[in-house]
């Protein structure tokens, strides 16, 4: 019985990750094809640097959470971030530190609001408990504001690798997402 559980567990986390691969591959390679020849990509133009300030809540191991968090993210080229963001959860135990690289394609040249795809890695580290790992994607909107402004909504996903329902409440989660973005 042991090792059929294993298996049928085995193959959930594998089936997710592989489906969130797969939808990172599909959507960052129809972010190339799509890539924009010319135009001015405004604040997502090669050399731009995003600098990202985060106060946030959530909710873990059912406990309320005041996070706060600090990124950077660089523009490889016109449209194509690549960022690394860190999270600090407080006021509650254990104390969560995430740290979450990723990639992003803003489609620059939409006329009002300006599509993003993109793709994440995240390592979570909660103090007393195992480390947790999870990849995911990410969708959503952008409107600029000014030269080197925007505000944006979407929406993000992910699967947590190596994890048990038994032991969890759930092994992924889809929530909401609110930029307000500056590059430098």
């Amino acid at each position: 019985m042991f090792f059929i559980k294993a298996k049928e567990y085995c193959c959930r986390v594998f089936r997710n990750a592989a489906i969130l691969t797969a939808l990172c591959f599909l959507l960052l390679s129809a972010a190339a094809v799509h890539a924009e020849i010319d135009g001015d990509a405004g604040p997502f133009r090669k050399g731009s640097i995003r600098m990202t300030l985060l106060i946030g809540s959530g909710t873990a191991y059912s406990h309320n959470y005041t996070i706060f968090g600090l990124g950077g993210a660089y523009y490889a080229a016109d449209g194509l971030e690549v960022g690394l963001d860190g999270e600090a959860w407080s006021g509650a135990d254990p104390r969560i530190y995430r740290v979450s690289p990723g990639v992003r394609y803003i489609f620059y040249s939409a006329q009002t609001i300006k599509p993003y795809v993109g793709a994440f890695y995240r390592h979570s580290f909660v103090e007393g408990f195992s480390d947790r790992n999870a990849v995911g994607v990410r969708a959503g909107g952008i409107i600029l504001t000014g030269e080197r402004s925007y505000v944006g909504a979407g929406v993000a996903s992910s699967v947590y690798l190596n994890c048990s329902e038994t032991a969890y409440q759930s092994c992924g989660e889809t929530y909401a997402e609110i930029l307000l973005g500056f590059t430098f």
